[in-house]
């Protein structure tokens, strides 16, 4: 392919002087891109808490209801379930899965908030708060709460004692009424019945009302200040959510481990878990989608369309089945292995979700439509409650002292 203009002979050799037209060079195997930029930057995420961009669509026809809810990551287990889902080869039969254990206590509703529809968006209106808020929520508007003097909300509490402070809240009611199109109310964890996560601090957030009108909404909300809801009034047995949180960190990782690059040839020089080109040389800077090392893991991440297999009460037992009557809970012998005990309401959730133990998770109504397998009944025959430490033998302590017999350390002096 190309025609040269100009040569000067010089021996057996030829040089090239010029040419009409430059040949770029190519790689040698085509392949794709490795990893995804839809996730950049991949930076340590600011949320903690995962964070709901978008609610679900409101449906005026439904009753007032709470589209989202916070809970603790426990652990993994697993369940044998029969499978109904007709034209698979394992219809009909039993199968294994992986399960998390979410643990969800009730939730205190403290307050809401009304929103008003701008070109722009949504606008807040007005806040209203209830009469009295716990420790566990007064702690989270403090960096330091030992040393503060502890005065959040002593004002606002006596103002609405007052005749004047009744007639502000419900003058702002009515506005909300009037001017809104979104309710949300702000609810708060139960960090009282999480004494083994070593916080005290609650999270706190802002959950949507859907269903039924604006007023319906603020009755609602209104109805159910100062007191708990549970997880079960929120999410049903075989529901689809979403889980929102921040992914488990590994600090930071090379190109190999981030990207998922190949390694390059073991006789390389200076290092193989590298990229070899990190460019041209015009233009003359390393693009953003060229894979470098850095941040890995601590991400905000949304998994769609998680399936729950059980809302279990709090309490023993909450492990059995019709077919598997032993009276046992959901904590497996010896605990949850960097967690503890579940005491409170849990949602077993179909897979892995993410995040480390003890992490906060958010819980959301999926914004996606039931699909087929949405609709499949969990059939739950089995939920396995042996030790995850070792390798488990036994599901219950009943069961182990049944099988060892007497032992010398059972023996009282």
């Amino acid at each position: 392919g190309t025609s040269n203009v100009g040569c000067v002979q010089q021996g057996p050799s030829f040089f090239l002087l010029c040419s009409t037209s430059t040949k770029m060079s190519h790689r040698k195997f085509e392949a794709p891109r490795h990893g995804s930029l839809g996730f950049l930057p991949r930076k340590r995420t600011k949320h903690h808490r995962g964070r709901i961009r978008s609610f679900p669509k409101d449906d005026a026809s439904a009753e007032p209801h709470l589209t989202a809810f916070l809970g603790y990551k426990a652990g993994m287990t697993h369940v044998l379930r029969e499978m109904e889902r007709p034209g698979s080869q394992s219809h009909k039969k039993e199968v294994v899965d992986a399960v998390t254990i979410v643990e969800s206590p009730p939730m205190t509703i403290v307050g809401l908030v009304g929103y008003i529809k701008t070109p722009r968006g949504l606008r807040p209106l007005h806040t209203v708060w209830a009469d009295h808020l716990s420790e566990t929520c007064k702690r989270r508007f403090y960096k330091n709460w030992a040393k503060s003097k502890k005065k959040a909300f002593t004002k606002y509490a006596k103002h609405v004692s007052s005749e004047s402070g009744k007639k502000d809240r419900e003058h702002k009611l009515a506005k909300l009424e009037k001017y809104c199109s979104t309710i949300r109310a702000i609810a708060h964890t139960d960090m009282t019945k999480l004494r083994h996560l070593g916080q005290k601090k609650a999270h706190i957030m802002e959950i949507q009302i859907n269903g039924g009108s604006v007023k319906d909404k603020i009755a609602f909300v209104t109805s159910h200040f100062e007191k708990e809801v549970p997880v079960d009034t929120v999410f049903a047995d075989d529901e689809m959510v979403d889980i929102l949180g921040a992914t488990k960190g590994h600090g930071f990782k090379g190109v190999t481990a981030r990207w998922g690059t190949k390694k390059l040839p073991r006789k390389t020089h200076r290092g193989l878990r590298k990229v070899a080109c990190i460019g041209a040389w015009h233009p003359a800077r390393v693009g953003f989608y060229v894979p470098r090392a850095g941040q890995h893991g601590y991400h905000h991440r949304t998994e769609p369309n998680k399936k729950i297999y059980r809302v279990g009460k709090g309490g023993t037992p909450n492990a059995m089945t019709e077919v598997d009557i032993t009276e046992k809970s959901i904590t497996p012998m010896g605990g949850f292995p960097h967690y503890g005990e579940v005491r409170n309401d849990y949602l077993m959730v179909k897979g892995c979700t993410v995040g480390a133990k003890k992490r906060v998770l958010t819980l959301r109504k999926t914004l996606l439509g039931p699909s087929l397998r949405g609709k499949e009944k969990a059939n739950l025959r089995f939920i396995d409650t042996a030790s995850k430490f070792g390798h488990g033998r036994f599901q219950t302590d009943k069961e182990k002292k049944a099988f060892m017999g007497h032992l010398k350390k059972d023996t009282k002096e």
